[in-house]
């Protein structure tokens, strides 16, 4: 396995990370806001942040999927 290669496989690895860490996140957010009762304000700021971190994320996919399709020549 090249460098590259190499380097793409843990850009990867951190996406699939970033997107488990906002999901499982997300998840906790929006059970505790129900026990605590937050208001919705809370709520939705909660939900822009995750939605912030999934297109973080996507953002980071597309760059990989950027530098491979540049070093297959294209």
């Amino acid at each position: 396995m090249s460098d590259t290669e190499r380097t793409q496989a843990q850009a990867g690895r951190r996406a699939a990370l970033v997107i488990a860490g906002t999901a499982i996140l997300w998840v906790a957010a929006s059970y505790l806001g129900d026990k605590l009762e937050l208001s919705p304000s809370t709520r939705i700021a909660l939900d822009l942040m995750a939605l912030g971190g999934f297109l973080w994320a996507f953002w980071m996919i597309y760059n990989i999927w950027r530098a491979r399709r540049d070093n297959q020549g294209r």
